[in-house]
């Protein structure tokens, strides 16, 4: 059996060890619960094409459609605009079968505001706004001097129909809220919640007769990994881009680009150079097995980062490890214990 690639914090012997926990050692980069939107921004390495299709959709005002494969950064390409341009937070909307339109624009908690005011006040519409929050969409939406980033996660998991709903935003780029339309003549402006989670960007908003209007479309950033086809209409609204798997070279600058947020990574990336070339290269390799299922960018970051606490650019007695963290993503992997596949 070969020795440990890192010190165990868990060693499965049964007995209590609560000190153990103390010598767990700082998260990867990417792993940091404190992990800034601009940082991420910063490690997206992009290409040619993706540059000139995200100026293709700044300059025309339209949505970018961005398809690929697991692991390809489409949700980093999101960040690294933002981060570029000093757009602001990214608005994060993560979409599933449940999804539809109104929840991307507000959240009315009408059953909230009946409990806290009782059957007497209903009429009472003046702390309303504390009962609604704007969502991702609908706080992209807000007036602006500049574009909103909004990233729209996994498009393709909707539900049929949030597509088309989405149709009338892309063109108009507003919306009303009728809870408060209806009370306009009784209390015009009402302040309520944004999506926003920064402390650096404004976490309330006074919305005017209901009603939420754009000066600037944000710029829309939906990511699919191709499981659906959508609809002609939809697509005629979008910049469409299609992102490669990062080729080794590529692949290279993003695994300097994320340990280098590490302390002294400059470093340790200098000391483990030809490591992380090989790891790439294996990587790559394995990749290719298409029949197999797709492998993903963080399987390769994974790696290097175990491999690395050892110092050592000698592969061959971490195979086994390397291999069950860069299974694909297929769960037909799964089926044969990882004993069996190591024996």
């Amino acid at each position: 059996m070969n020795d440990p690639i890192f010190q165990p914090i868990f060693k499965g012997t049964g007995k209590p060890n609560p000190k153990a926990i103390s010598k767990l050692p700082p998260p990867p980069p990417w792993r940091k619960i404190d992990r800034r939107q601009p940082e991420r921004g910063a490690t997206f390495q992009a290409q040619p094409t993706e540059i000139e299709m995200v100026n293709a959709a700044l300059y025309l005002r339209r949505p970018l459609l961005v398809t690929g494969k697991p692991g390809t950064g489409k949700t980093s390409l999101a960040y690294a605009v933002a981060h570029e341009l000093n757009l602001g937070e990214v608005l994060y909307w993560p979409i599933t079968t449940r999804t539809t339109l109104k929840d991307g624009l507000y959240l009315y908690d009408a059953i909230a505001r009946l409990q806290d005011i009782g059957e007497k006040d209903r009429s009472n519409f003046e702390n309303i706004g504390k009962y609604i929050r704007l969502g991702p969409l609908g706080t992209a939406l807000l007036p602006s001097n500049k574009p909103r980033v909004l990233l729209v996660d996994e498009i393709d998991k909707s539900d049929i129909d949030l597509p088309n709903d989405l149709l009338y935003v892309f063109e108009e780029g507003e919306f009303e809220i009728p809870e408060l339309v209806r009370i306009e003549e009784i209390q015009a402006e009402v302040e309520v919640r944004t999506a926003y989670k920064n402390n650096s960007q404004d976490k309330t908003t006074v919305i005017k007769g209901g009603r939420v209007v754009c000066n600037q479309f944000p710029l829309m950033i939906l990511t699919s990994n191709g499981e659906r086809d959508f609809p002609p209409p939809f697509l005629r609204r979008c910049v469409r881009l299609t992102m490669e798997e990062p080729d080794e070279k590529r692949l290279e600058e993003i695994v300097k680009a994320h340990f280098e947020q590490e302390e002294n990574g400059t470093e340790k990336i200098a000391e483990s150079e030809e490591l992380i070339k090989e790891l790439v290269k294996k990587f790559v390799k394995k990749r290719s097995e298409r029949n197999k299922g797709d492998l993903a960018t963080d399987q390769l970051l994974n790696a290097v980062y175990l491999v690395m606490r050892e110092r050592t650019s000698d592969l061959t007695n971490r195979e086994n490890l390397i291999n069950r963290l860069w299974k694909h993503l297929n769960s037909s992997e799964d089926q044969l214990s990882d004993n069996s596949r190591n024996s």
